[in-house]
């Protein structure tokens, strides 16, 4: 697999469960950072940091598994 390839499915893997998350959270945020449909409000920013985090999770465990692989 190519690198340019491995770096699509992290992103589309990052922003698949971000969204996951913030869907199933959404119920049980304030008001501001609930995000309504066909507007650009605050609850896309919420959800595009949703996914800036799973995307830094995917890349943190995949520099783990190189660094564990290197270390044995």
């Amino acid at each position: 697999m190519t690198p340019r390839a491995i770096q699509w499915i992290k992103s589309l893997c990052a922003v698949l469960l971000g969204f996951t998350f913030y869907y199933s959270l959404m119920p049980q945020l304030p008001p501001a950072a609930r995000h309504r449909a066909m507007t650009l409000d605050l609850g896309v920013l919420v959800a595009g940091w949703f996914c800036l985090c799973m995307y830094g999770m995917i890349e943190m465990g995949a520099l783990l598994s190189r660094w564990l692989r290197v270390r044995k």
